[in-house]
């Protein structure tokens, strides 16, 4: 019996990096790995640019919705990747953390659609990285 590995994806509001790295991970990994996103302070919906900047790459997350952290699953994830500097989550004995440093455009003057576009890219190469990561640990 093999064991699939599994990833939650944490960010402030749920609405952008995390959504953007759990759509890219279920992309990439199919039924492989088992993918969950959350946020620490769920916003009301997936961010629009966020979205687009997927869709244009055949990823929807247009039906996603934020959800809040759940204690259990932080708990029963192999993972949790945090992505940027506002989400704070407590370490869990047993399970990995990691987080991501995401690159933030607009601290260089870059908006809109360029912007999503640069954080899209800076999280679907982690993600790349990650899911080889998560296959390696399961053999």
């Amino acid at each position: 019996m093999t064991h699939t590995p599994s990833v939650l994806f944490v960010c402030a509001k749920n609405g952008g990096k995390s959504q953007m790295a759990a759509g890219l991970m279920r992309q990439l990994a199919g039924n492989e790995v088992e993918v969950y996103s959350a946020g620490t302070t769920p916003g009301a919906a997936v961010n629009a640019l966020s979205a687009e900047s997927l869709s244009e790459i055949g990823i929807d997350i247009s039906g996603e919705r934020p959800k809040p952290v759940d204690p259990q699953l932080v708990r029963d994830v192999d993972m949790v990747v945090i992505l940027g500097r506002e989400a704070q989550l407590e370490p869990v004995p047993g399970t990995e953390f990691q987080t991501w440093d995401t690159d933030e455009p607009a601290e260089r003057g870059i908006d809109g659609i360029e912007r999503m576009r640069l954080v899209r890219d800076d999280i679907a190469a982690r993600v790349t990285e990650l899911l080889t990561q998560l296959k390696e640990t399961v053999r």
